[in-house]
């Protein structure tokens, strides 16, 4: 189920901001956001056969979490595929987190809405961490809800301001503590 839909203008590029609590999340989000979309994933997933060669195909831009200047060049990258009129899809808070729990967000999402101009859509995906959480192999099914929350606009707000009010905006719609 997705709602909010109505939040996004149409021919405008976004940079949407995720929960990650499953590896449902990152299908979701790719599938379901209505936008031609690139996506970010942690570097260990390009060695996976098949998976990997497709990431490149996709949009899926692999960023190396352990190196700064490294992480730095992915979201280069990721400018890149916006300048040619693509959203963009971050799990803001490097990992997948446990039910009930929403980590904290590391900056470079934001570098990237600020670089760009494009404004950020906060988005709060529910139900995927009881489907197939973190650290298990089994998926159950059920229904998967991602709600587009209304767009942030990056003018005038410097990075500190913009991670504040995204992660308050998930952590409302989730109902858990920010």
């Amino acid at each position: 189920v997705v709602k909010g839909k109505e939040n996004l203008e149409e021919n405008e590029s976004y940079v949407f901001i995720s929960n990650h609590r499953s590896y449902l999340d990152t299908a979701m989000l790719y599938c379901y956001s209505g936008r031609r979309i690139g996506l970010v994933g942690k570097k260990e997933l390009v060695k996976i056969p098949i998976f990997g060669y497709g990431m490149g195909i996709a949009n899926i831009i692999a960023i190396d979490r352990s190196n700064p200047t490294k992480a730095k060049e992915s979201m280069q990258k990721a400018r890149k595929v916006m300048d040619d009129g693509y959203s963009f899809g971050v799990f803001a808070e490097g990992t997948r987190a446990y039910p009930n729990e929403l980590l904290p967000f590391k900056k470079g999402a934001f570098h990237l809405a600020l670089q760009t101009g494009a404004p950020i859509v906060p988005i709060a995906i529910k139900n995927t961490d009881w489907m197939m959480g973190k650290k298990t192999g089994t998926a159950f099914s059920g229904e998967i809800e991602m709600v587009l929350l209304p767009s942030i606009e990056t003018d005038g707000f410097d990075i500190k301001e913009l991670l504040v009010k995204t992660r308050m905006a998930i952590a409302d719609e989730l109902r858990v503590e920010s």
